[in-house]
């Protein structure tokens, strides 16, 4: 707990040691190759690591959250910490006696626990700590998650470079960075406290319910969060600008190439790649930039601008993207800004809907909505691209169906966002229950 005078600023940086470290995941490609060459793999088996690690992070986000409320933090940070590390050192392990099933199970089921648990670890922390802006504070560390491929993929390059492709190089690689990130996510664990009970901002005080619609002054349960429609639109909403996004991102090299293949500008393999980058700082930029915003114009009109201009998006490309690269590029980032600020801005819409009280805990079963959308986004993109090439179609052609696939999947959410109104006061907790229960806690 935090001491009298304690600076809250020093939350959001405990928040981003850990946010940085497992946002390592979004890097797992630059793993693919060394591995499919020195273990004889198929790129489907080198996929599977990171498909299992997204799993478990949407599974142990929503099982553990309520642990995550009841422990506190530092307890979810340490959690996360020794599974995340302990993930590298098994994948160390198993690289290096050529056992792929102990990668598996060390980088996807272990260290996909400390995805998990270190996703929404400082969320309910951040928002009890920025109560007057929950919406950049979230953001600031969310924005970790989404930035962390930006540090890992050059650093594991060059480890691999320095160490070599082989199983040995490999294996020397994974040992650094689970030794590293332990280093930068203790970080973390040591700096983060929660605020003292009834403390709030100096100088700010809580304007007026009826002032701002849909947010709440009372609190309610996981489990009663999950007997609300407000909890299940919200689900929807995520799902599917998390699955318009992701489709992009999944395939967005071989994307930009396909669609100006055939014109005078073709796209080389390296702009592509640049393409990639360009498109993670989008994401990175847009979950603290989008979710700022929100504190300003609030959570539902903001996820009106993710659903309803990305589904303008998505048209324009879909009708004239390969007219222009400028264009097809401006498009494309804002589509991933928009998916990056979703998740940063979500937390901030469970507070104003269910209040603080297990804020975090209903964020992790909302990020199943999250694990749905991984699967689905690159299984619609890749699955219609595969079947348009079999069928001889090239170019744009390829990809004309998924855009509009996508096109109706934000319509839908954007729907749902639209139906969401104020919970009801019957799921809502009772303000003695509420003190008890936090009691206990602290």
């Amino acid at each position: 707990m935090a001491a009298p005078g304690w600076s809250r600023w020093l939350v959001p940086p405990a928040a981003l040691s850990v946010h940085l470290a497992i946002g390592q995941a979004y890097a797992w490609s630059v793993f693919k190759p060394p591995l499919e060459s020195s273990l004889q793999l198929s790129g489907t088996q080198s996929a599977l690591p990171f498909q299992l690690g997204i799993v478990m992070l949407g599974l142990s986000a929503a099982f553990g959250g309520t642990l995550v409320e009841r422990n506190g933090p530092r307890w979810a940070m340490f959690v996360s910490m020794v599974c995340f590390s302990s993930g590298f050192l098994l994948s160390a392990l198993g690289v290096a006696t050529r056992q792929y099933w102990l990668v598996v199970f060390g980088y996807g089921f272990v260290g996909g626990i400390g995805l998990g648990i270190g996703y929404i670890s400082p969320v309910s922390t951040l928002i009890k700590w920025f109560p007057d802006r929950p919406g950049m504070a979230t953001g600031i560390a969310i924005m970790g998650f989404g930035g962390g491929a930006l540090i890992a993929s050059p650093w594991s390059a060059q480890m691999l470079q320095s160490f070599g492709a082989s199983t040995g190089g490999i294996a020397s690689t994974f040992l650094v960075h689970g030794v590293v990130y332990a280093v930068f996510m203790s970080m973390g664990v040591l700096l983060v406290r929660v605020p003292r009970e009834g403390w709030s901002p100096p100088g700010w005080t809580r304007p007026a319910v009826a002032s701002r619609p849909l947010i709440t002054d009372a609190d309610v349960s996981a489990r009663n969060a999950m007997r609300t429609p407000q909890f299940y639109l919200l689900w929807i909403v995520l799902c599917c600008n998390v699955t318009a996004g992701i489709g992009i991102l999944e395939k967005a090299a071989p994307m930009i190439r396909d669609f100006f293949a055939d014109t005078a500008t073709p796209v080389a393999v390296g702009a592509a790649a640049g393409f990639v980058a360009l498109l993670s700082l989008a994401n990175m930029t847009g979950r603290f930039v989008w979710s700022s915003t929100s504190d300003l114009i609030g959570r539902k009109n903001m996820y009106r601008v993710y659903l309803g201009v990305g589904a303008l998006l998505y048209l324009v490309i879909a009708l004239a993207g390969n007219s222009s690269k400028p264009l097809f590029i401006l498009c494309a980032l804002g589509i991933l800004s928009f998916y990056g600020g979703g998740f940063s801005t979500v937390p901030a819409y469970l507070k104003d809907l269910f209040g603080t009280y297990e804020v975090g805990a209903i964020h992790g079963r909302l990020l199943t909505a999250w694990s749905t959308a991984g699967v689905l986004g690159p299984l619609i993109i890749n699955a219609i691209a595969d079947a348009q090439e079999t069928a001889g179609r090239s170019g744009p052609a390829l990809y004309t169906t998924s855009l509009y696939i996508m096109i109706g999947l934000l319509v839908v959410g954007l729907l749902a966002n639209e139906l969401i109104r104020p919970v009801s006061d019957k799921y809502h907790e009772k303000p003695a229950q509420v003190a008890v229960e936090e009691g206990q806690t602290t």
